[in-house]
């Protein structure tokens, strides 16, 4: 095994690191954003309805998104892509109900 087997095996390793690096970050990127836009929604909703202040509204933000994150931490890519797609669905059909309500 010579020098440029070495370093084509380290090459190797290095490509197979940089994309399981890769995925990894978008799929904490993905996670934490769907975590943050369904925190976000909860605690509009709650202020809406309960007429609480600016510390509440971040605290039971932060409460949401933590444990939305919690629940799709262990969850794949594929996974967390579906649902967001369930949930921007809902969000359209709430909507529609909203324009459409008499």
């Amino acid at each position: 095994m010579g020098i440029s087997d070495k370093m084509n095996q380290l090459a190797t390793n290095l490509g197979e690191g940089v994309k399981s690096t890769s995925t990894s970050a978008f799929s904490l990127f993905i996670k934490v954003v769907t975590a943050f836009f369904i925190g976000l929604t909860v605690a509009l909703i709650a202020q809406e309805l309960i007429q609480y202040g600016t510390f509440a509204f971040v605290f039971m933000m932060l409460v949401v998104m933590g444990l939305i994150y919690k629940l799709i931490s262990k969850w794949s890519l594929g996974a967390t892509l579906v649902f967001d797609l369930v949930c921007v669905l809902m969000a359209l059909v709430l909507r529609m109900y909203i324009l459409l309500a008499p």
